[in-house]
């Protein structure tokens, strides 16, 4: 639902002045050892081979970029980046298999189930929206083997939703695993815009993983287990990286969705343009009107690197230093994410 601009202010009010309800946040599995900070016990490793030399390291289950290492400049770069956690298993069968049940992190309802593995790099996945009252948050639970709930359907924080498995591209049994995520919803005008950029069907309607933007669920779940954190003040703290004006006329579908991201009020009329911050991977940290125009999406602010931008964002900003400008891929990815 699109509201108008006064609506948006109103909520945006209800935002900064109450704090969200309680929620609970649950791991998805049995496997815990996230929360006793062991990492090669939580994490699926991946096979990596740089410069010559073979390794299985825990750390490219990570969230982050955690994968494709280059050297640049004397210094070893991750350039690839990873939107969840891969969780290994903690039990299997006599030939192999996982046998870990995969269970909601939280209350919620399940609105998307993907059966056909063919027809997405997730293999078998089902995504659950929560209402923690700041606005929907998306959990997506991928490589599945079997899927045990219907779209529709609520589901009870550690509830079951599926049974892990290894379905999906690039992985086999010996690396089997859950690929977990929470994400932040982009547009309903997804459709459109994947129909613009991709010859191939989206067979996954408005829960296709490109319109779903992962916030550092790791991270979460500390900050959670310390001090209770809402999800929308754990994205407001991230580290922004870089800041992307837009004409005023940009839809911002997601300063209305969740309008806990404005800074400031906007007014009853259009602002001259949207200044929106934005973590490394382009999870947005806060949105604020201004009253200067631009013509089109302009790189305003940006946390200066000494080694190519591109490297630091996915590939949605070229260039190094304090200069930076958005890619193609940059510039449709600022499109999906408001509306220009």
């Amino acid at each position: 639902m699109i509201f108008p601009l006064r609506t948006v202010a109103a909520l945006s009010l209800l935002a900064l002045s109450g704090s969200a309800p309680a929620w609970e946040l649950r791991l998805p599995t049995r496997n815990d050892a996230l929360l006793r900070g062991e990492g090669l016990d939580f994490y699926q490793f991946v096979d990596r081979t740089f410069e010559g030399e073979k390794s299985n390291p825990w750390q490219g289950g990570q969230f982050g970029f955690v994968r494709n290492p280059v050297r640049s400049g004397g210094e070893i770069v991750y350039t690839r980046f990873h939107e969840g956690l891969d969780i290994r298993p903690t039990q299997r069968d006599g030939s192999g298999d996982p046998l870990d049940l995969v269970h909601a992190i939280s209350d919620g309802r399940v609105v998307h189930t993907a059966n056909v593995p063919s027809q997405s790099n997730y293999g078998r996945y089902i995504v659950v929206e929560h209402d923690w009252g700041d606005g929907p948050f998306y959990s997506l639970y991928a490589h599945l083997a079997a899927i045990h709930v219907q779209p529709g359907q609520r589901v009870r924080a550690g509830e079951p939703l599926a049974r892990m498995g290894y379905t999906g591209a690039g992985i086999d049994q010996r690396r089997a695993h859950l690929h977990v995520e929470l994400n932040l919803f982009l547009s309903t005008d997804f459709q459109a815009w994947h129909d613009r950029l991709f010859r191939d069907p989206n067979h996954h309607s408005l829960y296709n993983g490109l319109n779903l933007l992962g916030l550092d669920l790791a991270g979460l779940y500390q900050a959670h287990r310390r001090n209770d954190i809402s999800a929308s003040d754990f994205v407001r703290q991230s580290p922004w990286y870089f800041e992307v004006a837009v004409p005023g006329r940009a839809r911002m579908e997601l300063a209305q969705r969740y309008p806990w991201l404005l800074e400031t009020r906007p007014s009853r009329t259009a602002p001259g343009s949207w200044r929106i911050r934005c973590t490394a991977w382009g999870l947005p940290v806060a949105i604020t009107p201004s009253d200067s125009p631009v013509a089109e999406p302009t790189i305003t602010a940006l946390a200066t690197r000494q080694l190519s931008h591109g490297y630091h964002t996915r590939g949605l900003l070229s260039g190094s230093g304090s200069s930076a400008s958005l890619t193609r891929t940059g510039l449709n990815f600022i499109q999906l994410l408001t509306g220009f």
